[in-house]
């Protein structure tokens, strides 16, 4: 948005240590056998656009008050500094689940399990959320479904059992009608859905999931999302207050004046998805563009956002969730449909085209 309302005006640096972006929700096709790893990935080195360059390199200090942010190559200096480092993995704050279990959340995670998962042919499947918030809530569901379409279409399914745990009082909280729906489908497919179970640690050597009040529940394979935490140069910056950063949720300004935060390390009161930041950084490039004099002040992040979830059988639902305008969050439910999974194809190749092509879209 900056490149095109400004062109060469403006200096945009964007740095990540990665060299390319992945759509979370691509991890599922990767851990689902649908997409390979190289296949998802969108190289940075492709975005051209006026004023714009990026830069792999790894954020190693972050002087809010300077407006500096050091790497493992240079200092950048900034008249407006963006933070938008996510959230990272803990996964030792979870006893037991770097040695027993697995985690799908990353890139990484999701390609062991594509190999890990054509072998399992018979025992007890547990997907497990180890604490919250985390983000995309509605993935472990998803997970849990496809996971039934993939024991079925291999003809294992009566020999495998499939049970979610979760410390949320139901899958997709905002939005009843949605998380009925996915009980609705749990129970159809014999899913054991436990909501509002938090998982205190896993015992690998007798392989079961040890929850905080006691109980216990007895694994074979375990699909795990870890707790999140804001990452460790995010903390150290002092921008947090002890686990995200605090921002203004209508404009996203930390308390440092030219500093905004974005995304799944700010503290806005949204879910950690990535629909949400992105609506963050339009409200955050508007006022800038503002700033230098081609428009007008954005009126606030609105907090709304729509999720697409994958039910199975090749079928995708969406809820639009809305943060903001009322005393309490809400969320309307759109079944699945043939529409729904178009619609979903066309919400990547927009952003794919738009982002990395150079084109408007």
């Amino acid at each position: 948005m900056l490149s095109e309302a400004l062109g060469d005006g403006v200096e945009v640096t964007l740095i990540d240590k990665s060299d390319s972006f992945v759509f979370g929700y691509s991890k599922l096709d990767v851990m689902f056998g649908r997409a390979e790893p190289k296949a998802v990935r969108l190289p940075y080195r492709d975005i051209a656009k006026p004023g714009v360059r990026f830069v792999q390199e790894t954020i190693t200090a972050i002087d809010a008050e300077a407006r500096r942010v050091s790497t493992d190559a240079a200092i950048h200096d900034a008249d407006v500094l963006v933070v938008a480092l996510g959230a990272d993995y803990d996964l030792d704050a979870t006893p037991g689940l770097a040695e027993g279990g697995n985690e799908f959340y990353s890139v990484a995670g999701a390609e062991r399990l594509a190999e890990i998962l054509p072998t399992f042919s018979s025992g007890r499947a547990v997907i497990g959320v180890c604490g919250a918030p985390f983000k995309c809530p509605p993935a472990p569901s998803e997970a849990a479904l496809l996971l039934h379409d993939l024991f079925s279409s291999r003809g294992v399914r009566d020999q495998c059992e499939i049970s979610f745990l979760m410390p949320l009082p139901s899958p997709v909280p905002p939005s009843p009608e949605t998380s009925r729906a996915l009980i609705d489908a749990f129970a159809e497919r014999d899913i054991a859905f436990s909501p509002s179970k938090r998982i205190s640690s896993l015992d690998a050597a007798r392989g079961m999931v040890v929850l905080d009040d006691g109980d216990e529940l007895p694994y074979d394979l375990f699909l795990g999302v870890p707790k999140h935490r804001a990452p460790d140069v995010v903390i150290e910056s002092g921008l947090t207050d002890g686990t995200y950063v605090p921002v203004d949720p209508r404009t996203l300004e930390t308390r440092f004046p030219g500093v905004y935060a974005i995304g799944d390390c700010a503290q806005i009161g949204v879910p950690k998805a990535g629909v949400f930041a992105e609506g963050a950084a339009r409200v955050v490039a508007r006022a800038l563009i503002a700033e230098a004099g081609r428009g007008e002040r954005p009126e606030g992040y609105d907090g709304r956002g729509s999720c697409y979830i994958e039910f199975g059988a090749g079928r995708v639902g969406r809820v639009d969730v809305d943060f903001f305008s009322g005393p309490s969050p809400t969320g309307t439910f759109q079944a699945p449909s043939a529409a729904l999974v178009a619609e979903k194809e066309h919400f990547g190749a927009s952003r794919r085209e738009r982002w990395f092509a150079g084109r408007s879209a």
